[in-house]
Formats: structure tokens, sequence, C-alpha cells
């Protein structure tokens, strides 16, 4: 299972995916460079959004698929966007909109909590009845003023109190060491070697 379709076409997520699974030995496939085109997202939880993604992806190219579903979640916004993150601002999606949507939003807020979550599910075939699945929480708070040139989303905006710095800037390695991504892939893979040592 070295090869595994990303079903994704966001290249920051790729790049990601690469820098956390490359050293396992797995090579991502990202599901645009195969025809596959992005699957819907209807679903009100991250993870049927994620599962449906995934079997999408395997569906089209027989190949194992990997999948995940993330967004921000702001405590004084109920949770949102959760599951809407990347289309906040609307059609076609946009990181500067979104962050605007979500700083007006705020905008003289005292609770500026909020976490990032991700699920990521890997399917080995369309109708695996035993998808792997697996999930991260990384807490911060919004910033009104982005900050930083790295990451993408809402990284610019999404302080990290603890080293009072936003995700933008932190360098790769930092990032896939705490971020909600990170710890959902250590997870995940922990899960593929149990299953492959038939624990």
């Amino acid at each position: 299972m070295t090869r595994l379709v990303l079903a994704s076409g966001n290249a920051g997520k790729l790049r990601e995916f690469e820098h956390l699974l490359a050293p396992a030995g797995f090579a991502i496939l990202p599901q645009g460079t195969l025809g596959v085109p992005e699957a819907d997202e209807p679903h009100f939880t991250f993870v049927e959004n994620a599962l449906g993604k995934a079997r999408h992806a395997a569906a089209r190219t027989g190949l194992p698929a990997l999948a995940d579903d993330s967004g921000i979640c702001v405590a004084a916004l109920g949770g949102e966007p959760g599951v809407h993150s990347a289309r906040y601002a609307g059609e076609p999606k946009s990181d500067d909109r979104n962050n605007a949507r979500l700083v007006a939003a705020l905008a003289g807020a005292a609770d500026r909590r909020a976490h990032y979550y991700c699920v990521i599910v890997l399917v080995r075939r369309a109708d695996d009845p035993e998808p792997l699945i697996a999930e991260g929480r990384w807490h911060g708070e919004v910033i009104a003023a982005p900050r930083g040139a790295g990451g993408f989303g809402y990284d610019p905006h999404f302080l990290i109190p603890s080293l009072g710095r936003t995700v933008a800037e932190l360098d790769a390695a930092t990032k896939g060491a705490l971020s909600h991504r990170g710890t959902a892939m250590r997870r995940l893979l922990a899960l593929i070697r149990e299953q492959a040592a038939g624990g």
C-alpha cells in the first residue's frame, strides 16, 4: 500500500501529507493527476465528508485513497465555520475572503478561542467496510491582523498563544509536529502499523 490517492486538490494539504507520509514510505498521488474530480461535501460532519471523498477517489482509481476534512471551529460562533471553512465566504473558494468574513464575524468579540480540527480517512477500496479513521485538534485563537507568509487557509489569523506566533509564522517541521493534521496523521500511521501487525 505504498501508493495512495489523495482525495484533494489543495496544494497546501498535498505538501503537508507528503511531508508527513514520505518518511513512512508512502507515495501520494493527487487525485487531479489521475483525472478524478472533486467530490461533493454535503454532510454536516467532518468524518462523513472525509469518508465520502475517500470512497469517491478509490472508486475512480482502483487504488487506496486518503482523504481529510478539516476546518476551524470558533467558540464565539458556535463552532462555525466548521465544515464550511473552505467555502465560508462562498464560491469560488478564497482564503482571503474567508479570512475577511471570519475577522468581521468576530469584530468586538472578547472570546477569540478557536481550534483547528482534522479527520483523516483511509480506505483500501471504495467499499472498504473498515476504513481507518483518525482525528486531531489544535487549539489557539483568532487574531484580527494577519501575520506570517507560510501555511494556507486561516493560518495567518490563527495564533498559538504558547508560541506567540501564528501558524503562518511556523516552519513546516514545527507545524507538522504540532498541527491538527500532523496529530491525525500520526494516529493514522499507528492504526496502519497496528493493522499490519494483526492487532
